[in-house]
């Protein structure tokens, strides 16, 4: 999957091919995980992601998770549409998460990620995972801006963007 995000970065590999891939990979590790043990193949870190409330936009995020799953990493997908609240329940009932994805395609639930940044603060939990941004509209200054720990421009990027965060 490593050679898949960066053959999507240089526009070697498109969307669907990258699809396709992450589908395999990911049937591939349910037939490992039994014989390498659970914990050989989710053991590099827990991950929670979601598109923020009032968006529904899911395409992108549903990639960046397959592809963050295939690369080793234990993901809690929340799904479209998710409200700052329930990103905190998860964080809290997973405990140990290291990363928080947010996606947003819409520039009007942009916002959503900051508000969602705000609740993880006002709950004591901003310091304790980082914080990764994501979806057509966001860059790294709003990223920046709104305090995320880090900004993904694609899936390919987004999971280095992991890899890079948790050393």
């Amino acid at each position: 999957m490593d050679i898949v995000g960066e053959k999507m970065e240089t526009g070697d590999m498109f969307i669907p091919e990258v699809l396709r891939s992450a589908k395999v990979m990911g049937v591939a590790v349910e037939i490992l995980k039994p014989l390498l043990g659970a914990d050989d193949i989710t053991g590099k870190g827990k991950v929670v992601i979601g598109t923020v409330k009032g968006d529904l936009h899911d395409i992108g995020k549903n990639l960046v998770s397959m592809m963050i799953e295939s690369a080793g990493f234990e993901v809690s997908d929340l799904g479209a549409d998710v409200p700052p609240k329930r990103f905190v329940e998860e964080i809290n009932n997973r405990k140990n998460v290291d990363i928080l994805c947010l996606s947003a395609l819409l520039t009007t639930t942009m916002h959503m990620m900051k508000k969602t940044i705000d609740v993880l603060a006002e709950n004591g939990l901003k310091d304790h995972v980082k914080i990764m941004v994501g979806g057509a509209p966001v860059t790294q200054k709003f990223a920046d801006e709104i305090g995320a720990d880090g900004y993904a421009p694609d899936a390919g990027s987004a999971v280095k963007l992991v890899k890079t965060l948790l050393q």
